[in-house]
C-alpha cells in the first residue's frame, strides 16, 4: 500500500486529479490495473488515501512544533504549515477532510487545531466556528493560489509583476470619486505577495478569535 500511495501522490503532484487513473498508476508501478484493486475499491478511495498519505507528512511537521503559552500563536503556526503544504500541492485543497472515515491523518490534524481552542474560554459552537474559519482561510486562499496562471505568464512571455501591473494601471485610471477604494489600493495590488496576503487574512481571523475568547 505504501508504494501505491507514494506513486499516486507523485502523479497528483505532476498533474493533479485528472492525471491519477488506475491505468497511469499501474504503469508507474510496473504492474497490472487489477493489482490496484487489491488496495482500493475505486478512484474516490484512492484520492482520499493519497490525500491522507500526503497530510501525514504535514501532521508530522505540526507535531514537531513546540507548544507555547499562547494557543492562538500555536494555531497560527499550524495554519501556516498547512497552507504552505497545500500551496506546494494544490490538489490537496480539493480532497482534504473529504472523507474522514478514510483520512485518519486529516482528522488528527483537525483535532490538533481544535485542541488549541480548548485552551481558550469558548463555547463548543465558538470552537467549531473558530476551527472552521481558520481552515476556511487556509484552504480558500490556497485554492486561489492554485488556480493556473494565465497562459502568457506560464509561457514566460509576461512576468507575474507585469501581469499585475497591467490591472493596477487600469485601476489607477479609474475615476477616484467612483472607485475610491480600488484607486487607493492599486499600488498595493501591483506589488503584493500572495503569502503575505494569506498571513494578513489569518491574523485578522485570529485577532477576532482572541477578542471573542477574552470577551
Amino acid at each position: 500500500m505504501e508504494a501505491v500511495l507514494a506513486a499516486a501522490v507523485a502523479l497528483l503532484d505532476e498533474a493533479g486529479g485528472p492525471a491519477l487513473t488506475f491505468r497511469a498508476l499501474a504503469a508507474r508501478l510496473g504492474t497490472g490495473v487489477g493489482t490496484i484493486y487489491w488496495y482500493v475499491a475505486n478512484k474516490d478511495e484512492l484520492l482520499d488515501r493519497a490525500t491522507d498519505h500526503a497530510i501525514g507528512g504535514v501532521l508530522a511537521l505540526i507535531e514537531r512544533q513546540p507548544e507555547s503559552d499562547d494557543p492562538i500563536a500555536d494555531l497560527r503556526a499550524m495554519a501556516i504549515t498547512l497552507f504552505d503544504a497545500i500551496v506546494d500541492r494544490p490538489w490537496l485543497s480539493s480532497y482534504f477532510m473529504r472523507n474522514t472515515d478514510i483520512q485518519g491523518n486529516s482528522l488528527r490534524l483537525y483535532e490538533k487545531l481544535g485542541r488549541q481552542t480548548l485552551r481558550l474560554d469558548l463555547t463548543p459552537r465558538q470552537r467549531f466556528h473558530a476551527v472552521s474559519a481558520i481552515t476556511g482561510v487556509v484552504i480558500g486562499t490556497a485554492i486561489d493560489l492554485g488556480v493556473e496562471a494565465p497562459q502568457e505568464v506560464l509561457d514566460g512571455h509576461v512576468r507575474r509583476d507585469q501581469f499585475l501591473e497591467r490591472f493596477a494601471e487600469m485601476w489607477r485610471s479609474l475615476d477616484a470619486t467612483q472607485f475610491p477604494f480600488v484607486h487607493q489600493i492599486a499600488e498595493e495590488f501591483a506589488g503584493h505577495d500572495d503569502r503575505d496576503q494569506f498571513i494578513a487574512a489569518l491574523d485578522l481571523t485570529l485577532a477576532g478569535l482572541r477578542l471573542q475568547a477574552e470577551a
